[in-house]
């Protein structure tokens, strides 16, 4: 890993998506890959988000709570 790259994190938020930090590489399960334009992205975990893989807050007015 070069000095300009920094590890990537995935941080769960209680109640809410999957926070990624840095460099990191989207697959579809097909193997395709889907482009982050942005180095943090918010990934869904209720299954309801319009944007999949993507979070879009839709686990907030459905009440998706976490274990966590």
């Amino acid at each position: 890993m070069s000095a300009d790259h920094e590890p990537a994190t995935i941080t769960p938020y209680p109640d809410g998506p999957l926070l990624v930090r840095g460099e990191v590489e989207l697959h579809a399960a097909d193997g395709t890959p889907i482009a982050s334009h942005r180095r943090t992205v918010a990934l869904c975990r209720c299954g309801l988000s319009a944007l999949k893989p993507f979070c879009d807050g839709t686990h907030k007015p459905a009440g998706f709570r976490t274990e966590d």
